[in-house]
């Protein structure tokens, strides 16, 4: 039957056991990063200050 080959199972280590492209969880958990970095990205963008107006005239300056 085709499906899944349940008897080669993976043993990964470090890195690759928690993000690989083999089991549901690695995939659920590079999703999850990539969603993670994106809003991480757009609060840091819509959080950081903003530009203050620059100074056309000099205040001693009489006009």
């Amino acid at each position: 039957m085709g499906g899944h080959d349940s008897g080669s199972q993976h043993q990964f280590t470090g890195f690759a056991k928690y993000f690989n492209a083999y089991t549901i969880t690695g995939r659920r958990n590079c999703v999850l990063l990539t969603y993670g970095c994106i809003a991480g990205m757009v609060l840091l963008f819509k959080l950081r200050p903003k530009k203050q107006a620059a100074v056309t005239s000099h205040p001693m300056q009489v006009s």
